[in-house]
């Protein structure tokens, strides 16, 4: 998981370094999102790097009834993640990326929820591992799920990687 996560900082550095415009000019999430997407993509090859990805495999992506997360819209407060790391047809899901604005000011609970679920092993689709970013200006603040929870060692190992890397100031909770 470590290897997978570096491949994520490089990622995260190079959105910095080259997006710094972005950045300036205070763009919202889904630009952001969206060039961190194109970054990935270098660091993961023979994996589908994808935004707001809806499927698995054939079968459109939806949670158990009773979720505290929605499935069925297209609204922005759905169950898809920001970003994901996978393999399309088969399918094989390798990360599941949920990105926020330092300015946002609405509560993360809806990101979190989403990341718990999406990466909860008794889930036949579940993410192996799960990144909730903040993205302020200069710097980044983490959590990684992994088993449907935030994983404290793991997490904290990722928010070391991000400050050697210049951009990290800690964990979000």
């Amino acid at each position: 998981m470590q290897t997978e996560l570096a491949k994520l900082v490089t990622a995260l550095s190079e959105l910095y370094a080259r997006e710094a415009f972005l950045f300036a000019r205070d763009l919202g999430e889904r630009a952001l999102t969206h060039r961190l997407a194109v970054h990935l993509e270098k660091q993961y090859p023979g994996w589908d790097v994808d935004c707001d990805y809806d499927r698995l495999g054939e079968r459109t992506l939806r949670l158990p009834h009773g979720s505290i997360v929605s499935t069925d819209d297209h609204l922005g407060k759905s169950v898809y993640p920001d970003i994901v790391v996978h393999r399309r047809e088969i399918p094989d899901n390798l990360l599941a990326i949920e990105v926020r604005k330092a300015a946002n000011h609405q509560p993360p609970e809806h990101d979190r929820h989403k990341l718990g679920a999406l990466t909860d092993p008794h889930l036949w689709f579940a993410y192996g591992i799960g990144v909730y970013l903040v993205l302020g200006r200069k710097s980044v603040v983490s959590d990684v799920y992994v088993g449907g929870v935030i994983d404290g060692p793991l997490s904290g190992w990722f928010s070391e990687r991000l400050k050697q890397a210049g951009l990290g100031v800690g964990q979000a909770r």
